[in-house]
């Protein structure tokens, strides 16, 4: 494998706080903007002064087959009941040989949203839980 090829995006895991977590089916929300303000200047016609804000990140979310593990419907439950319990949260690309390549770490995350896919006695898919996570800012962590 060259350096510049693209990774695959389904060899990846999630610690908490650390701890290898079950495997999850799709982790989203990997995205950064930093708001910009734009600022005329007397007398100055050819641009606009643009100014860098605050950065936004939207919640990371996590998808996995619901299993007998509840310790994320517990925790989301523990911040129901007003106990904002704050972990670390790293997702983690490897390669082929479960070598790590890139971790994304998430600070300070707390469960937001809770949700199942439903149930229908029709079909044969997994049900799915889905958790999303408030937090202070994705960064990417040096391998």
């Amino acid at each position: 494998m060259r350096p510049t090829d693209p990774f695959a995006a389904f060899r990846f895991v999630v610690e908490i706080n650390g701890t290898l977590e079950a495997g999850f089916s799709e982790a989203s929300g990997f995205e950064a903007e930093t708001e910009v303000e734009d600022r005329n200047e007397g007398g100055v016609n050819e641009y606009i002064h643009r100014l860098a804000k605050h950065t936004k990140y939207p919640n990371l979310s996590l998808k996995r087959g619901i299993t007998q593990d509840s310790g994320l419907w517990d925790w989301h439950q523990r911040v129901v009941s007003g106990r904002v319990e704050r972990q670390t949260i790293a997702v983690i690309l490897r390669n082929a040989q479960k070598q790590e390549l890139w971790r994304w770490v998430f600070q300070d995350a707390w469960p937001v949203k809770w949700s199942g896919s439903g149930l229908n006695a029709t079909t044969t898919q997994v049900f799915v839980e889905s958790v999303d996570f408030a937090h202070h800012g994705m960064k990417k962590v040096a391998v």
